[in-house]
């Protein structure tokens, strides 16, 4: 269903892989920025990336989906 709706807005699977690829980065960046701030924020922000870390095999495995229904 998810894979259907995506294809009808006209998103590709090679769409997904970059936007996967950006969020590891993003992860990255949010991990560096975290070690920046004070101690009382640090654990917030250090759980925000590793949030955001869990967005890339999920898009990669949805870019995949699409990839083989195309």
């Amino acid at each position: 269903m998810v894979v259907r709706l995506l294809r009808r807005a006209g998103v590709r699977g090679s769409h997904l892989h970059l936007v996967s690829l950006a969020s590891v980065g993003l992860c990255v960046t949010l991990w560096v920025r975290a070690k920046t701030v004070d101690q009382e924020q640090r654990g917030n922000a250090e759980r925000r990336a590793l949030f955001v870390g869990l967005w890339p095999p999920t898009l990669w495995l949805i870019g995949d989906s699409l990839e083989g229904s195309e």
